[in-house]
């Protein structure tokens, strides 16, 4: 429940209830047993335009993704950001990392392959992550088929973006049936889309040999040069492979 909200329901200052909440977590961080960092996960977040006065427009969040906790927040999203964490870091604590999971943003990755001591860790790419980046490369087909589309087409893609970006088992009847004709009425988007979703399924693949051999396959079906969107998405999955395949062979619980 909001602080605001505790405090008009027990009629006091959201000032007492706030110093009340800090209170409780800190007499809560002395008792509970100490947790040993074993999956890391590091995202950034987008502070928005509205903070014109930061130098700094994004922060980056490193999380214990066993017990779902942020752990520390920096400021930007370089590698140094990173890598200024990394250096508060024990070698015991090191040396008990089992694997990091972050998105394909280069610098975090190069943080942690640049540390000696992290040699072990594996790196590893969140599904949601992966699926982002294919739902770039189908929007972006998707704006420039629709571009060109005659006045019908473009008619019929109208304030349709969504249908692209929804996993098929998530839509109604209805839905389906809408993004069916456009499917029909353009095979690049309807190529685009069955690797999207064949993507999807990829990475739930029940073992980590099923997944390269999934993701082997994807390569294939995405390697036509004539196809801009789907071919930088290509590109993205080839240069990051080892880590999207690690996410078949560790599973860490990122969310």
């Amino acid at each position: 429940m909001p602080l605001a909200h505790v405090a008009a329901l027990h009629g006091v200052d959201w000032s007492t209830v706030r110093r009340a909440e800090d209170a409780a977590i800190e007499r809560w961080e002395q008792t509970r047993p100490p947790v040993r960092l074993r999956m890391i996960g590091v995202d950034e977040k987008y502070l928005g335009r509205r903070s014109k006065t930061r130098r700094e427009k994004f922060i980056t969040i490193v999380s214990n993704l066993e017990t779902g906790e942020p752990i520390w927040i920096g400021p930007g999203r370089r590698e140094e950001t990173l890598g200024s964490w990394l250096l508060s870091l024990t070698p015991e604590q090191k040396s008990a990392l089992v694997l990091f999971a972050m998105d394909m943003h280069e610098p975090f990755a190069n943080a942690v392959r640049s540390d000696p001591a992290l040699a072990h860790v594996a790196i590893v790419h969140d599904p949601f992550h992966i699926m982002k980046r294919a739902g770039e490369a189908i929007d972006e087909l998707r704006r420039r088929v629709l571009f060109r589309a005659g006045p019908e087409l473009r008619a019929l893609g109208r304030g349709k973006r969504w249908l692209f970006l929804r996993a098929w088992v998530r839509l109604s009847g209805a839905q389906r049936a809408d993004l069916a004709d456009l499917l029909r009425a353009n095979h690049k988007l309807a190529h685009a889309y069955q690797i999207k979703e064949h993507l999807r399924d990829v990475l739930h693949a029940p073992s980590g040999e099923e997944m390269k051999l999934g993701l082997l396959c994807i390569l294939r079906r995405t390697a036509r040069k004539d196809n801009e969107p789907i071919r930088k998405l290509h590109d993205s999955l080839r240069n990051h492979f080892d880590a999207i395949v690690a996410l078949g062979k560790h599973r860490p619980p990122t969310g």
